[in-house]
């Protein structure tokens, strides 16, 4: 006979359906600006919009054709210079930026169109320095391995957390198997640990690329079942009148 108390969704109190639910719902608004970020920041990486494996690769691996000033003219800064600016940048990279042609030339364009963020935000190369300009102007080899082990390490444990309390919430969940229930928790943190190695092995190759979208497309599609499925066990369940009196971190029915 089983003399646990009842704790699944079904049954919680009012205030602690509301602390998971804003939870939720912050969560999921949460992914949805992730995957918008993602648009903006590698959507335009081959210069097309909307994302695509060669944004993934061009990101990651770099296009080996040309500079990284040339990519970003191209791809995610396409817009933020006119057309006879940008020719006039590309052709000084393709030149070997000249150090001659930095102050007459290239700095006052820099000075109009790219300073106002490469120059003051984190992250960004600052537009006011010679050697950054001739850094960036060198064939495109993808994000540096520096910026690589700093977005490993804060994805790693930002989005682990993450996954943590949506999973912990979703263990309350009752109508599947123990192991079908352990499966899908586990899934995000293994796409997650796909999606990031995939970003170092698309930076040696970029035949890897697709594990990157694959990784993303996972861990999404997981965490989105997890949370549709506690909001409607919390919420939709009881006002049909079915409520459960099972202790889903006891029971293994």
């Amino acid at each position: 006979m089983n003399n646990t108390p009842p704790l699944n969704l079904t049954c919680l109190s009012m205030p602690i359906k509301s602390l998971f639910t804003g939870f939720i719902l912050v969560v999921g608004l949460g992914l949805m600006m992730a995957g918008a970020q993602i648009l903006f920041s590698h959507g335009m990486a081959d210069g097309k919009p909307g994302l695509s494996i060669d944004d993934i690769v061009y990101s990651y691996h770099g296009n080996r054709t040309g500079s990284t000033l040339e990519a970003k003219l191209h791809g995610s800064m396409k817009d933020m210079a006119p057309n006879e600016q940008k020719r006039v940048l590309i052709k000084w990279a393709r030149d070997g930026a000249p150090q001659e042609q930095w102050a007459p030339t290239i700095q006052p364009i820099t000075q109009q169109y790219c300073v106002a963020c490469h120059s003051t935000m984190p992250g960004l190369a600052d537009f006011n320095k010679l050697s950054e300009m001739q850094r960036i102007a060198e064939v495109d080899t993808g994000k540096a391995l520096s910026t690589l082990t700093r977005l490993s390490h804060i994805h790693l444990f930002g989005i682990a957390f993450i996954f943590f309390f949506v999973g912990l919430i979703f263990s309350l969940s009752v109508g599947s198997k123990p192991w079908v229930k352990g499966l899908i928790i586990f899934i995000p943190f293994a796409f997650l640990i796909i999606d990031i190695a995939a970003w170092w092995l698309t930076k040696v190759s970029p035949s890897f690329a697709w594990f990157v979208m694959i990784g993303g497309i996972g861990y999404s599609v997981a965490a989105a079942i997890m949370l549709f499925t506690s909001l409607y066990q919390m919420w939709i369940m009881p006002w049909r009148g079915q409520v459960s009196d099972q202790n889903t971190w006891f029971s293994e029915e």
